[in-house]
């Protein structure tokens, strides 16, 4: 019996998966030529946007900050993110003469971050800027990590300071590195100590899932904003499910 209902659970979840991804690939079609339209604003993502074309132009630095989670683990969905918002601000900046940097806690995250700071450079054709350097391993611990990155943002004139990724109590380390520099600081997590920390020291927070959003506010993708979409449209489902059945339950006819 147990092995029928963990089948059954096994099964349905397989259902959900296939119809939030179709669910998506419709919407990332009919979308795919407004694609940041119907979006509600997100204070951090603008001033992201804004203060990227500044470091350009001020020639400084954008520094990525991707955390210390690791793609096998709950922290992938926040270490995916983080990678995209680094192709994104790589794009951004790529006239510029100062590069961004992407620093991590992991290795094989580290080798992703080089793997996308190279591609992206190879798409726009201007391969002779991407050096390997800019995406480094900083520690492999917490505090480690964070030692690590703190003299990145101190030493390599860096005015744009974006956290993305799994983060704890060492994301103040960061936060108050980027404040003694005068830099901006934008900056989510997956981990509730993270966010706690964040909220309270980043110029601007990304609280829940507001990080996750990041793809489709940068513009990295249709299927981003389909995601959004698809996740309201799921939400609203599942409020009208809780209320036909509540409505059910209280008429006696469940």
């Amino acid at each position: 019996m147990d092995l029928v209902l963990d089948l059954l659970g096994d099964f349905a979840g397989l259902l959900f998966v296939l119809f939030f991804g179709g669910l998506m690939i419709v919407l990332a079609v009919a979308g795919k030529n407004r694609p940041g339209r119907n979006l509600r604003d997100i204070p951090a993502f603008t001033r992201l946007r804004r203060a990227v074309g500044l470091a350009v132009e001020a020639g400084t630095r954008i520094h990525l900050s991707l955390g210390r989670g690791n793609l096998t683990g709950l922290q992938g969905g926040s270490v995916l993110i983080g990678l995209t918002m680094l192709e994104r601000c790589s794009r951004a900046a790529s006239v510029s003469d100062r590069p961004p940097i992407a620093t991590s806690g992991d290795a094989t995250v580290t080798i992703l971050s080089q793997d996308t700071l190279n591609d992206t450079y190879r798409a726009l054709g201007a391969e002779s800027q991407y050096d390997p350097s800019n995406g480094r391993l900083s520690g492999l611990t917490p505090f480690a990590y964070a030692a690590g990155a703190v003299p990145v943002i101190h030493d390599e004139n860096v005015a744009v300071n974006v956290l993305a990724g799994h983060f704890g109590s060492e994301a103040a380390l960061l936060t108050e590195a980027a404040e003694r520099t005068n830099g901006l600081t934008i900056a989510g997590s997956d981990s509730l100590t993270g966010q706690a920390v964040l909220y309270a020291t980043a110029q601007e927070a990304l609280v829940g899932e507001d990080l996750y959003a990041g793809g489709a506010y940068l513009g990295a993708a249709p299927m981003h904003a389909a995601s959004l979409r698809a996740q309201d449209i799921i939400r609203w489902l599942i409020i009208l499910i809780t209320l036909i059945g509540s409505l059910a339950k209280l008429g006696g006819l469940w």
